[in-house]
């Protein structure tokens, strides 16, 4: 299992927002190279990034601090936000980003995410960010009438590398991840899934954990920023003997 530091990206600050309101957001670090590099030298293994201001844009907006990202750090980092086109995902994937989140692209453009998976094999992972089990798109600021389950189904043959599927009413909340959702949508396929929105502390940890390797890793933002998950504590019970990889 896999715990997925996140560095939310608005006007080129660090920030985490509550329950994907641009309007509620809270900054936590200047320098998104300086926390990239903390992440990594807590320990993590990867970097989940997110362009807020692209998501909404449908373009890339904070570039120079994505950048600053990758110079700072040797370990991967994932990107999403904004990304609609094999142009931009290319570009991305050539500047260093292991892995490209495509989540507004996979309700309004399938055609585009396939073709993408198909040219950068392994490097495509589609985001379903959902309300009340059912898709939001456009920076989650608006929702579609397509449930999750029936959306991370139609890519189940296209060679994605990963679901990271989000629990919108609990994004930033700190009330726990939605393990029970994100478990059964994890038993409806065979694309790995990573559970995002909500995670409090190590009890979330443990709880992943005891799904014996059906949700494959989980993104942390808040309660890394504010102290309420011990990241040593975090990354030792996941690395102990017996938890699946």
């Amino acid at each position: 299992m896999i715990l997925y530091p996140a560095i939310d990206l608005k006007d080129g600050q660090c920030v985490r927002l509550l329950q994907g309101d641009m309007a509620r957001a809270t900054v936590f670090n200047t320098d998104p190279g300086a926390q990239a590099k903390d992440f990594a030298a807590q320990g993590f293994s990867w970097i989940h990034v997110v362009d807020l201001n692209g998501a909404f844009a449908g373009r890339a907006v904070n570039a120079e601090a994505v950048r600053a990202i990758l110079a700072a750090v040797k370990i991967p980092v994932q990107l999403g936000g904004g990304i609609r086109s094999l142009e931009q995902a290319r570009f991305w994937i050539e500047a260093g980003i292991a892995r490209i989140v495509l989540g507004t692209a996979a309700v309004k453009n399938p055609g585009f995410v396939r073709e993408a998976a198909k040219m950068f094999p392994g490097k495509i992972a589609v985001g379903i960010d959902a309300k009340g089990g059912f898709v939001a798109v456009e920076g989650w600021g608006e929702t579609s009438s397509m449930h999750a389950l029936d959306l991370a189904r139609r890519f189940e043959d296209a060679g994605i590398a990963a679901i990271i599927y989000t629990d919108i009413g609990r994004d930033g909340m700190l009330s726990g991840l939605n393990i029970a959702e994100t478990e059964a949508l994890a038993r409806s396929m065979s694309i790995p899934v990573i559970a995002s929105g909500g995670l409090k502390d190590l009890d979330d940890i443990r709880a992943l954990i005891a799904t014996k390797g059906v949700i494959k890793g989980a993104i942390a933002g808040r309660a890394l920023y504010d102290g309420r998950l011990d990241a040593a504590a975090a990354l030792a019970l996941i690395a102990a003997p017996g938890v699946p990889s």
